[in-house]
């Protein structure tokens, strides 16, 4: 590398004194820019954590008819709920039809489902779903009637009406049936207009409860620290391992959306508990991190017992005077002791990785992981929580 030659002088010296700091301001940089992003993005924000007192969606619920079926609605048979609401319905809008005249397969009674959103204005739209509540067999092409959505107060909070979309759809012939999807389950995009408010003012709070969403002490206490550095005061304080309460500060008295908007940004390292979660019906398997051994001594082997029938073909030799063809069974057993399984020594601590190298290098599989690691825990090798779902 070639460079300039700087002279001797005093203007000479300022400018390598001015070159070596440079040099330890890009170096810092550079340092900077390479290790902080790694720490920084292995963080969560304490809005992917947790959630907030009084921001939340609600469910609701109502009972409605959807008409304009074709010709694959409930059968409306003597005494059907179907029937007995039709004309409940029609006796409100004027008409009084006899029990005998409503014979239509057009409608359908459906149970309709909404979540009412946090903060949710009257006259807004959301989003319902519409599900089959009889023995209809498709809702395509129908219309949903005005259906109020009730609360678990039982008040009426919300009105649905509309077109319903199905995803799916049935194909019927004479000899084979094809079905994509569930016909019997629809929805309406903004079909619901919201008629009632909760009263909920969140600025009139003077104190915030944090709830997370998977309890932890540590967790807890990191998301009160971080609160707390940010703010410059003791607002924070974990409550119990899945509440973090937070006093409104000074300077944020009006402005609790602003405060809300500052902390939930804040990243904090989880902590988790070493668990291991195990779905013995399709035999998954899941691990945290935090799961360790002691030193045990693990050997896996089973009996197998393989018994194969052969049907063979007894036939006597050509221009034989006598014997018949005849078919002969033929019964080929195997046993396999697990004679070449043996011992293998985990030692203590090992991490997560090894752990499950060691275990593959056996040829274990998932059905009898699941045993080893109950009997590991049994043995008291195992520092990790089981979990059997």
């Amino acid at each position: 590398m070639v460079g300039l030659k700087i002279p001797n002088t005093k203007m000479g010296k300022k400018h390598r004194a001015m070159t070596s700091l440079f040099c330890v301001v890009a170096a810092t940089a550079i340092f900077v820019t390479t290790i902080i992003p790694s720490t920084v993005h292995g963080a969560s924000r304490i809005k992917d954590v947790s959630t907030i007192e009084g921001i939340r969606e609600n469910p609701l619920v109502g009972y409605g008819l959807v008409v304009g079926l074709n010709n694959t609605g409930d059968t409306l048979s003597e005494g059907h709920f179907t029937k007995q609401s039709l004309l409940a319905m029609l006796e409100r809008l004027g008409v009084k039809p006899t029990q005998d005249g409503l014979n239509s397969k057009n409608v359908a009674a459906v149970m309709v489902t909404a979540a009412l959103p946090a903060f949710g204005r009257q006259g807004s739209h959301i989003d319902v779903t519409v599900s089959a509540l009889g023995d209809s067999s498709n809702l395509l092409g129908g219309t949903l009637l005005v259906t109020p959505l009730l609360g678990a107060d039982g008040e009426v909070y919300a009105v649905a009406q509309g077109q319903v979309a199905v995803g799916g759809f049935t194909s019927k012939g004479d000899a084979e049936t094809v079905t994509k999807g569930v016909p019997t389950s629809a929805r309406i995009a903004n079909g619901g207009i919201i008629e009632r408010e909760l009263n909920f003012d969140l600025t009139k709070l003077n104190k915030i409860h944090i709830s997370l969403r998977n309890p932890d002490l540590t967790t807890a206490r990191r998301i009160a620290q971080a609160m707390n550095a940010f703010l410059g005061t003791d607002a924070a304080r974990p409550s119990d391992p899945g509440t973090v309460v937070l006093r409104i500060p000074s300077g944020y008295e009006n402005n609790v959306v602003g405060l809300l908007t500052d902390v939930e940004q804040l990243r904090i390292e989880p902590d988790q508990m070493a668990r291991v979660i195990i779905d013995e019906q399709s035999g998954t398997i899941v691990m945290g991190e935090n799961v360790r051994l002691s030193t045990v001594a693990i050997a896996q082997g089973s009996l197998t017992i393989r018994i194969t029938e052969t049907a063979q073909v007894s036939q006597p030799g050509p221009f034989a005077e006598v014997g018949t063809t005849t078919t002969v069974a033929r019964t080929d057993t195997q046993v396999d002791e697990g004679a070449n399984k043996k011992f293998s020594v985990v030692s203590t601590g090992v991490t997560l990785q090894e752990l499950v190298n060691g275990l593959n290098s056996l040829g274990i599989g998932p059905r009898d992981l699941i045993t080893i690691l109950q009997a590991v825990k049994a043995a008291g090798a195992l520092q990790a929580q089981i979990q059997v779902m």
